[in-house]
């Protein structure tokens, strides 16, 4: 698989992801919403229709030694709203009622059958309502409510079993489709996360395409003009004009040998092998220590031995002398260039530090772009033309790793991490 394909794979992943999850969102969101606000009205519904039916209630005088300050029967209660006690709603609940003296005697138990409960239950969930002192509530699938009634002590229930049932029932069938649709919503995103990325995809294929071909019309050309060049100068001797043709010619066939290895990076998977990384590194610093020294320059290495990974040796040699001839060409204000290679959960870690000017931090990732230079009032004259950098992040890519720079106090610094296998 090649970076472009492994790079828009990633972004179709991102664009269905972005889509599932906004759509997840909103479902949950709308089904919380609902049944949130659902329950809520539930159970003020059960508590009017609780309080309506407690404020009907009168205690059956015959069968009770009726307490001192009871008042006499005399039907509904004021407050009752009008109406609501003949809704079928209300017609159609199901009431249970345990009335109590102040000392706790249980006075009467309405519990007339069919019922689900039996007396004892019923008398033993009053008395825990009363000692939690609880005014309303939920127990059992029993909507609860305590009142004073002026001399005794009422808790009225309602049984809410099938209006419980109903409500999971339904959330249950909510849970299924909202699921089977979430797959279909998927398939969905799929496919549309595939017709927003085709036309970018095709046209990054063209733009690589047209990098690699016009490296390659340029390659014969540049080849001839030096050969000609390299044959008029035996001729006519030392020409200034000859020699100027001569080194933009160089400087050209050098910016197509970088051409057409970005676009041989990109577009070739490399043969992955298991590479002792730590003896790469240090083979590929040696040379660059006399480059360093050339230029005033001391080139320290600290490298943990032992270090492997899992990828193309040509291509991390490659690696290692971008980063170091970068340090070396971008050292200024100090005459140091540190190289350090750990190991550090799973990884391994190449970091080249050097002195010199800031880069800036919305330049931190636009570095690693093709042709682009964080020196503006740089040029090409120093035969580099802004592609190091997109190489090195190709290699890193390709090698399923990481790249960054950071800068700090004067010192800035590339750090890669590349996933290394234990030994």
């Amino acid at each position: 698989m090649s970076l472009g394909t492994a790079m828009f794979k990633r972004s179709r992943r991102k664009i269905v992801a972005t889509i599932m999850f906004v759509l997840v969102l909103l479902w949950v969101a709308t089904l919380g919403i609902i049944y949130i606000f659902s329950y809520f009205e539930m159970s003020n519904q059960n508590k009017r229709m609780l309080k309506a039916h407690a404020g009907m209630y009168v205690l059956d005088m015959s069968k009770n030694e009726i307490p001192s300050g009871v008042p006499a029967p005399n039907g509904r209660s004021p407050g009752i709203e009008q109406g609501f006690a003949d809704s079928p709603m209300f017609r159609l609940s199901t009431f249970y009622t345990v009335a109590f003296s102040y000392d706790g005697k249980i006075l009467e138990t309405k519990n007339e059958p069919p019922t689900v409960h039996t007396d004892d239950d019923l008398e033993m969930l009053a008395r825990k309502i009363i000692e939690e002192g609880r005014e309303s509530g939920t127990k059992n699938n029993l909507a609860f409510y305590k009142t004073d009634k002026g001399g005794y002590i009422l808790v009225t229930f309602m049984d809410n079993t099938v209006i419980n049932e109903s409500a999971a029932t339904l959330l249950r069938y909510t849970l299924i489709f909202g699921g089977f649709a979430m797959v279909v919503f998927f398939l969905f995103s799929v496919f549309i996360a595939r017709k927003i990325v085709r036309p970018l995809e095709v046209s990054y294929q063209k733009q690589k395409q047209f990098i690699s071909d016009a490296g390659h019309e340029l390659k014969t050309p540049v080849s001839i003009v030096g050969a000609n060049a390299e044959l008029l100068s035996r001729e006519i001797g030392n020409n200034q004009w000859l020699a100027n043709i001569q080194y933009e010619n160089e400087r050209m066939g050098l910016l197509v040998s970088q051409l057409l290895e970005l676009a041989r990076t990109e577009n070739v998977v490399p043969k992955m092998e298991h590479i002792d990384f730590s003896y790469l590194v240090n083979g590929e610093t040696l040379p660059f220590e006399s480059i360093a020294f050339e230029k005033g320059i001391v080139l320290h290495s600290n490298i943990t031995g032992g270090i492997s990974v899992v990828g193309s040796g040509d291509q991390l040699k490659q690696l290692v002398s971008i980063l170091l001839d970068n340090a070396i060409r971008h050292s200024s204000g100090g005459n140091e260039v540190c190289l350090n290679l750990t190991r550090k959960q799973g990884a391994a870690i190449l970091s080249v530090v050097n002195k010199g000017e800031e880069i800036p931090k919305e330049q931190h990732e636009r570095i690693f772009e093709r042709f682009y230079r964080a020196d503006t009032a740089r040029n090409s004259e120093d035969k580099h033309y802004g592609l190091g950098l997109a190489i090195a992040k190709a290699i890193v890519d390709s090698h399923k790793g990481h790249i960054e720079v950071f800068c700090d106090s004067g010192l800035v610094e590339f750090r890669i991490q590349i996933p290394s296998p234990k030994n």
